[in-house]
């Protein structure tokens, strides 16, 4: 009976220990089997409506909650420094734009001249070709000097120019040479009473020339003292040139009287041997070679150079204008900034700015949510993290609409733990490590909002 004693409350304790071994694993069994579950609170792609320049807040047109589209303005600041620069820089276009066309109508004024003294010289070279035809013909038929051993037709026009230009550029240094001694001569001591001699017949020849004409109008009147006052001037002119003339005679004999006259010849010939060879240079000068031809070719080319100069001065005029119409697109780009606009679809998650505050650049005065892009963060403990993929899809469950199930799925997984103790050495303090998964949400109707608390259910791995 003891034996019996001593064995059964063994018995009994090894069924109980076998009872708890079996409860346990029947516990470990039911942990594998659950399902993995987590809960988050569901997020909306957040954007903020800051401004990118800074100033006054003018007016505010949305409210939190207010449903916003790409474009629609938000609030607006106030500048009044940008709005005097759009009007100086508006002011500077027009008068740019009123100096290009300005411009414009000197380029076509320039071309204007210019076709008429294009026309203008084509019809001058046609008339000096049939006067030159003319010469041509008539210089086979010309008498030629005696002392010309060779024919009219022997040279050439430009040859005969050529020749021609010498002897005028010879007729000139000659001319000046004659001037220079003319000067010496006249210049000289003894020559002073000669000189004053003819400069006096000079002038008595003058007044005699004035007088007589004087007189012979005065004739052919009818009035008497009118003829008698001519009269009597005209024999003074004649006296006063007779004396001229006897004193003139008187010095004429002189040594210096001689070189003056001879001077005064030699100046004179010199003179009609320029002039003789300029008027020779100017005969042969038909055709291209026609003065009238050259002067209007110059005036071509003057038209021309002209026109250059106004084309250049209109396209200085144009880049002006460029550049003024790109300070006023600048200052207009940067008037719009003031008007913050919604740059996506969505809703104002957040207001934080009221009309009359000041802003900086970059504030973060509104927040929009895109409500088409909803998503959910949720966090599994490091022994279920194995559970799930990306591309995953889940359940997801919301208060607000009970019995009512969302779809979600997998698309991005962490690949480092949060909330993870410094020094992980047991069991238990790994089951506290998580690792963040984030689902994207399907809600094709619209009914989920950010800030809704969602329970996520993932199906099959």
């Amino acid at each position: 009976m003891k034996n019996i004693r001593k064995i059964v409350p063994l018995f009994i304790l090894t069924i109980l220990v076998a009872a708890a071994v079996l409860y346990l694993q029947s516990l470990a069994g039911a942990e594998e089997t659950a399902p993995l579950q987590a809960s988050g609170t569901i997020e909306a792609t957040e954007v903020t409506a800051a401004p990118q320049v800074g100033g006054r807040v003018d007016e505010v047109y949305v409210a939190k909650g207010d449903t916003v589209k790409r474009g629609d303005p938000l609030y607006r600041l106030s500048d009044p420094v940008l709005k005097a620069r759009l009007e100086a820089a508006q002011k500077s276009l027009e008068s740019a734009q009123a100096a290009a066309e300005t411009a414009q109508a000197a380029v076509h004024t320039a071309e204007s001249v210019l076709q008429s003294a294009q026309v203008n010289y084509r019809n001058t070279l046609e008339a000096a070709r049939q006067a030159e035809a003319e010469r041509r013909a008539a210089a086979w038929q010309a008498d030629q000097p005696e002392e010309f051993t060779l024919p009219g037709w022997y040279y050439q026009q430009d040859e005969n120019l050529q020749a021609a230009q010498s002897a005028v550029e010879a007729a000139q240094q000659a001319l000046d040479e004659a001037r220079d001694n003319f000067e010496r001569v006249r210049q000289q001591a003894s020559s002073s009473d000669f000189i004053a001699a003819e400069q006096q017949l000079a002038e008595a020849q003058s007044a005699f020339r004035v007088a007589q004409s004087v007189l012979a109008r005065a004739d052919a009147q009818s009035d008497q003292h009118l003829k008698d006052e001519a009269q009597s001037q005209y024999d003074s002119a004649k006296a006063a040139l007779e004396s001229a003339q006897l004193e003139y005679e008187r010095i004429l004999t002189t040594q210096a009287a001689q070189d003056v006259l001879e001077a005064r010849a030699r100046l004179t010939v010199a003179q009609e041997r320029y002039d003789s060879a300029l008027d020779y240079l100017r005969s042969l000068q038909t055709g291209e070679h026609d003065l009238r031809v050259q002067a209007a070719q110059a005036a071509v080319e003057q038209a021309q150079a002209q026109l250059k100069q106004a084309q250049a001065a209109a396209r200085q005029a144009q880049t002006a204008v460029g550049q003024a119409q790109a300070q006023v697109a600048l200052v207009q780009a940067q008037i719009d900034e003031l008007t913050v606009r919604a740059s996506v679809d969505g809703v104002v998650l957040a207001r934080d700015v009221e009309p009359g505050e000041v802003l900086l650049p970059g504030s973060a005065a509104l927040v929009i949510g895109q409500l088409e892009d909803l998503h959910i963060t949720v966090y599994l403990p490091e022994d279920r993290y194995g559970e799930v993929r990306l591309g995953q899809e889940a359940r997801v469950n919301v208060d607000s609409f009970p019995g009512e199930t969302f779809s979600a799925t997998v698309t991005r997984i962490a690949d480092k733990a949060e909330y993870t103790p410094r020094n992980v050495q047991t069991a238990e303090g790994r089951r506290t490590t998580v690792f963040a998964v984030e689902l994207r949400l399907t809600d094709p109707a619209g009914k989920l909002k950010p800030g809704m608390p969602a329970d996520v259910e993932f199906g099959g791995g």
